[in-house]
């Protein structure tokens, strides 16, 4: 004979057996459930990406040092181009004419973002190529590049 549960009894809230029985099952299950939740966001949090299967980067750390340095070399390449363009004497002293200080467009060019710097190498390195060239007379290879150092001055003044 198998013994039967009897859930009949009333409880001191007033409440039958099977309902009191309900909520503490329910009760319970929750609390662990709970507990186990709590468990698994525990482990996912101090377990290392790498066991979780954590996938690689779409660009590699060692991909974006490489494009860096090698933005920073075209950078360098162009900042010395104009102070090249900038620096002979007859440049200076154009500039001097034009109460332009020359130490203050070097610092300035410095100053200038990539895509800057990049316009106005290309432009001097194409008035010198102009001028090697016989296309352009001395004097407009200055005018150019004091016209130049002007403008550098003049983006960096606006900032």
């Amino acid at each position: 004979m198998k013994a039967k549960l009897h859930c009949d009894s009333i409880d001191s809230t007033g409440r039958n057996g099977p309902d009191l029985l309900w909520r503490f099952l329910i009760g319970g299950m929750m609390k662990q459930s709970g507990f186990i939740v709590a468990l698994a966001l525990g482990f996912l949090l101090l377990t290392p990406g790498k066991l979780l299967g954590e996938q690689n980067h779409v660009v590699s750390p060692a991909q974006i040092h490489k494009d860096v340095v090698a933005a920073s070399a075209v950078r360098q390449q162009n900042l010395q181009q104009l102070q090249d363009s900038l620096s002979s004497p007859q440049v200076e002293q154009a500039m001097q004419s034009a109460h332009i200080d020359s130490q203050e467009v070097t610092s300035a060019a410095s100053q200038l973002n990539n895509e800057e710097l990049t316009q106005l190498a290309a432009r001097s390195a194409k008035a010198e190529a102009d001028f090697a060239a016989g296309t352009m007379s001395n004097h407009d290879l200055l005018l150019i590049l004091v016209g130049i150092a002007a403008l550098i001055l003049i983006i960096v003044a606006v900032r």
